[in-house]
């Protein structure tokens, strides 16, 4: 007997360690975070589709111009071209933002379309099967009647929120800057249906300073909010407390159960310094990214393509003016015409960066003394060439090679780096992605000789703040203001 018990026991233990695991994860996979998938983006994509095929259709008739085969092709390149911009530049996340941010997205999102539609055309040898006159017209036309359809989208959806029962009240649970944040956000969406925002916090505006500070109006304690909920009087709640009160949010849910209230929680992650950030789901777990690099993927291939095409473009340009410097350096002063530097690169990896030589000496070591202003070790032709930039058009081909970008944050060279890293905060986080020839900081006049720490933290500002808004409208813009403010730059020497 004693043997079938402990046969019996073992093969219940056995049992339970094979199945724990499948328990474990059955269990995890109830508490799981389902992303929410609104329809509204979907309907605006069917709504543009039909938009670009149908001004297409109209103009050609109105032309009189038989609908041949290469009108359909055409039709649909332009519908998936214009899709694919839309989710570069993000037409479809637009709740929250001005009017004008939209109809410029909208904007560039329709030239770009129109831009590689036609390249194709001119590569595949047929453009002469289509009239310039209808691509032009449907071209303005089309971008047009986009910018009023998803106007007209927003003034309708602000209809149906507003009538109805959707209008409703909304609580934020947390007086706190997150809160007020979060206020000014719905408040410029009057499409989702809230008519009024109230605060509650355990705080009044006379204990703590920065509730006062941000102008919010209480309109009670905790205490108060379980009331008004439990009375009807709160159909939407917005938890705002920070996620070192993970304790008493958890008291607050579990005492909201008893009401109808829809309750949403919003972590206070601005706790952090992020770094482009995103949300991540794998399989249901969500994920935000702290310090990340925003040249993921097809990012980083439109990245990558950016920097060859614009550096072949410059180089071919420049040819004849870098002889000239060429030439010139090496009549006026001995010694090499380039001169490489180590500095750190992306992922804080070293590099050597060409540069044409503008002092009598080539200072590449563990002390290295900053160019000021009549700095005697400046040549002649190194005086010029400095006060104009042109002794970095030999880092274009760096970013041929692949160890620089065309706008990036400035390499340093490695003695400052390891300087800066222990006096500046978040110093090191600039290396995320490739150093630049130009950025954010230099077209914001922070270039030049590094007088004091604070200038040192300027510049970081500007080249995380590049790192966090990154777009490809964002490197145009940083290009075509350094052509402007970049030449004869009074903090240059």
């Amino acid at each position: 007997m004693t043997t079938v018990r402990q046969q019996s026991s073992s093969a219940q233990a056995a049992e339970y360690i094979y199945n724990k695991p499948k328990l474990a994860e059955r269990s995890r996979s109830n508490g799981l975070i389902r992303p929410y998938y609104s329809k509204v983006p979907a309907l605006e994509r069917l709504i543009d589709g039909f938009s670009i095929c149908a001004m297409l259709w109209l103009i050609v008739e109105l032309r009189g111009i038989p609908w041949y085969n290469h009108y359909t092709w055409f039709m649909l390149g332009a519908v998936l071209f214009y899709n694919f911009f839309a989710e570069v530049y993000e037409v479809y996340d637009w709740r929250g933002e001005p009017m004008y941010k939209e109809v410029a997205r909208i904007s560039i999102t329709c030239f770009s379309a129109a831009s590689a539609l036609i390249i194709l055309v001119f590569i595949t040898k047929r453009s002469d099967d289509f009239s310039r006159l209808v691509v032009g017209a449907w071209i303005l036309s089309c971008t047009s009647v986009l910018i009023i359809s998803h106007q007209t989208f927003r003034l309708i959806m602000r209809y149906v929120a507003n009538t109805g029962q959707r209008a409703r009240d909304v609580a934020i649970l947390g007086g706190n800057e997150l809160g007020q944040q979060l206020v000014n956000t719905l408040v410029n969406m009057p499409w989702l249906g809230y008519r009024g925002y109230w605060f509650y916090d355990d705080r009044s505006n006379h204990e703590d300073r920065r509730l006062s500070d941000n102008d919010i109006k209480l309109a009670g304690n905790f205490e108060t909010l379980y009331k008004h909920a439990s009375n009807g009087n709160i159909s939407t709640l917005y938890i705002t407390l920070p996620l070192c009160a993970q304790k008493r949010v958890e008291t607050i849910i579990d005492r909201l159960a008893d009401t109808t209230v829809s309750v949403y929680f919003v972590p206070d992650f601005f706790v952090f310094n992020l770094l482009h950030s995103r949300w991540a789901s794998m399989q249901g777990i969500p994920a935000v990214s702290i310090y990340e690099t925003p040249f993921h993927q097809l990012n980083g291939f439109c990245k990558r393509l950016e920097d060859i095409i614009f550096s072949i473009v410059i180089l071919l340009i420049c040819f004849i003016p870098m002889v000239l410097i060429a030439l010139s350096i090496k009549l006026t002063s001995p010694g090499p015409v380039l001169f490489k530097q180590k500095r750190y690169g992306i992922h804080g990896q070293t590099i050597g960066v060409w540069k044409f030589r503008t002092m009598h000496i080539c200072e590449d070591g563990e002390n290295i003394v900053q160019a000021t202003r009549n700095d005697p070790r400046v040549t002649r032709v190194g005086k010029f060439l400095r006060s104009t930039s042109l002794d970095e058009l030999p880092q274009f081909f760096n970013v041929l090679q692949g160890t620089m970008s065309i706008v990036g944050p400035r390499p340093h060279a490695v003695a400052h780096n390891e300087l800066y890293r222990k006096l500046v905060r978040g110093y090191m986080l600039r290396h995320k992605v490739k150093p630049g020839i130009t950025g954010l900081a230099q077209i914001n006049g922070c270039r030049g000789e590094i007088k004091n720490e604070n200038m040192m933290e300027m510049r970081i500002h500007y080249d995380l703040e590049y790192i966090r808004d990154w777009s490809l409208m964002l490197d145009f813009k940083i290009i075509i203001l350094t052509i402007i403010r970049g030449m004869f730059s009074e903090q240059a020497y």
